[in-house]
């Protein structure tokens, strides 16, 4: 579903990313866990086409993204979550999701997702008229979460849930995402909080300081001493 061969890229002279390579199968769900600083945003961003690498390739699909702009990554069926939320504060709960579905000119197939998002999320539901500014942090995670469904993406891309939550909203976050993994959704997320992001992939990969240290099944890498010491306390 998901390759990255050799991606560098660098902001001005400093190489964030060193010749990084994964890749992610079809309706698998992969966590790229490291510390903070060590390149994983960046990654997200590149995949999305946020960023631009100084070289490598991102193939999606069978297809080469490399030159391709966000929004045609996004109509291709990848789905983005942003670190830090990034809802728009002073648009409703419903308009916000309309905002995830600007290429869905069917309007029943915008009903449809709208309701589905509700149904997964039914505090956005009962919330539909509240502006986006005046929730929780839990509550515009479980929002970005939503608009970035509003495409029937094939592919998320997750960045850093658990940043700023609760531990009983970053549970719900998680729960949700491997229910849509069930349902067939492919999800590369980086996160922070290993021990959830590991609980919930089938492999993982560690980044630290823009290189791939380690790749393994998440169980093999929840077992693992230097994760275990390094990640899992």
């Amino acid at each position: 579903m998901l390759e990255i061969r050799d991606l560098n890229v660098s902001y001005g002279m400093m190489e964030v990313l060193h010749g990084i390579s994964l890749k992610v199968e079809d309706k698998e769900l992969v966590s790229v866990i490291g510390p903070n600083g060590a390149g994983k945003s960046t990654l997200i961003k590149t995949i999305m086409g946020i960023v631009k690498p100084k070289s490598g390739t991102v193939t999606y699909d069978g297809q080469d993204l490399t030159k391709m702009s966000s929004f045609q990554r996004a109509q291709l069926g990848i789905g983005y979550v942003p670190e830090g939320r990034r809802v728009f504060g002073r648009l409703s709960v419903e308009d916000n999701l309309k905002m995830g579905a600007y290429a869905v000119k069917d309007k029943e197939r915008l009903k449809k997702n709208i309701s589905r998002v509700y149904e997964i999320f039914p505090r956005l539901g009962e919330r539909s008229r509240q502006l986006a500014g005046t929730m929780s942090g839990g509550e515009q995670q479980m929002l970005a979460i939503g608009r970035a469904l509003m495409l029937d993406p094939k592919l998320l891309l997750i960045d850093e849930v658990s940043m700023g939550l609760m531990p009983i909203m970053v549970n719900t976050c998680f729960q949700v995402i491997k229910e849509l993994n069930d349902e067939g959704i492919t999800i590369l997320v980086v996160e922070q909080n290993a021990n959830k992001a590991l609980k919930v992939a089938d492999r993982g990969y560690v980044l630290e300081t823009g290189n791939i240290v380690l790749t393994d099944t998440a169980e093999n890498l929840r077992s693992n001493e230097m994760v275990r010491s390094a990640y899992l306390g």
